[in-house]
């Protein structure tokens, strides 16, 4: 297993950023609907093959297009295991509640399942198969995922889980780790089936699950970080990134135990860089989501840049979705970028120290996103 130095660590990772377009945004110039982009192959390639041509007009090549693929779907795992797949006319997909009791979902772990001939599985294999012979040349992705064990658990079990720990806390252990067995050969098999790539590697292994976020810090010592390990050493011997949203302050030094070398917090309200950066060691990205850009002028978006790598963050990342095709908020992806730029040639050819990267925030800016 990989062990990471945080003495420094975050000393050795470069500061990076990224700007990429998606499929919402997709959808959005090109009027498909979402029902048919899930469902229909015909509609996913017209998605791309119409869309991103648009999307590249108007936000230029700074802005990376999205590569080809099946439609986003987390609930892949759970609809081998047996939940319905539910596809609503203008949403996301959903899927129906697997799991009435803690028994009855340790017996539906407990049964072999063949991933090939379950759920949905081939359908969306028929449909990257078509969207491969329409983009030759491309790699094109397979959206038919899972998620970590704590969110797994959440959607086999809905809102009932969260009472499971307190009720019966033994059964809850073993459905975790029966959880946690079937997501590692899962993914495995998709390593094997959609990859060809090795079923542990030894390069590192990601994680995301934003419901372990909704565990209390009392609860992480037995039904999170057992399941979170157990999930890593199925899958990888290297280093370990994740994903998970909204944790709070008193949740972040489970990271280190965890062994992270990225921590992704994505959509989290409760924590800034700089609280991050106070409670853990491990290197972090600090995304700008799209709907804060309606509340920010151009120069408040390249503060955003300049305060959240003062504070710590060494990635910063912002995506095109829905809402955001439009020429004002173009401008202010550009000011994204432009402001992402400066901060990687001050602090790589100029050698600006981070704290000196806070006197580029305007007056607004220290507002809104705090001077320290």
């Amino acid at each position: 297993m990989y062990r990471p130095d945080y003495d420094t660590l975050k000393k050795e990772t470069k500061f990076s950023w990224h700007v990429s377009a998606t499929y919402l945004a997709l959808l959005e110039t090109t009027g498909i609907p979402i029902k048919e982009m899930f469902l229909n192959p015909s509609a996913g390639i017209e998605l791309y093959k119409k869309g991103r041509p648009i999307l590249k007009e108007m936000f230029g090549t700074d802005v990376a297009m999205p590569s080809p693929a099946t439609p986003p779907i987390s609930y892949g795992h759970i609809n081998t295991l047996g939940a319905e797949l539910i596809f609503p006319d203008g949403g996301e997909v959903n899927h129906g509640k697997l799991c009435n009791s803690l028994e009855e979902g340790i017996e539906i772990l407990k049964r072999p399942v063949k991933f090939e001939e379950a759920g949905m599985f081939s359908y969306y294999l028929d449909y990257r198969k078509k969207m491969q012979e329409a983009f030759p040349g491309e790699s094109v992705g397979f959206g038919y995922k899972g998620e970590g064990p704590l969110t797994t658990a959440y959607t086999l079990r809905r809102d009932d889980f969260f009472y499971d720990p307190y009720d019966n806390p033994e059964l809850t252990r073993e459905f975790l780790r029966l959880i946690t067995d079937s997501i590692i050969s899962f993914n495995r098999f998709l390593r094997r089936k959609i990859y060809a790539t090795a079923e542990i590697s030894a390069e590192s292994g990601g994680l995301a699950d934003d419901c372990a976020a909704m565990l209390s810090p009392d609860l992480w010592p037995d039904f999170v970080i057992p399941f979170l390990e157990q999930y890593y050493n199925g899958l990888t011997t290297g280093k370990r990134h994740a994903h998970i949203e909204d944790l709070r302050p008193e949740q972040l030094h489970f990271l280190e135990k965890l062994q992270l070398v990225h921590y992704d917090p994505s959509v989290s309200p409760k924590i800034t860089p700089a609280i991050i950066s106070e409670k853990i060691r491990v290197p972090f990205s600090w995304r700008l989501c799209s709907f804060q850009y309606p509340s920010l002028t151009e120069t408040e978006v390249a503060d955003f840049v300049y305060r959240s790598v003062a504070d710590g963050a060494s990635d910063v990342f912002t995506y095109v979705c829905h809402g955001m095709c439009n020429d004002e908020t173009v401008k202010k992806v550009h000011s994204f970028i432009s402001a992402c730029r400066k901060t990687e040639k001050l602090l790589n050819e100029e050698h600006v120290s981070r704290q000196e990267l806070a006197a580029l925030v305007s007056t607004s800016g220290q507002k809104k996103f705090g001077s320290k």
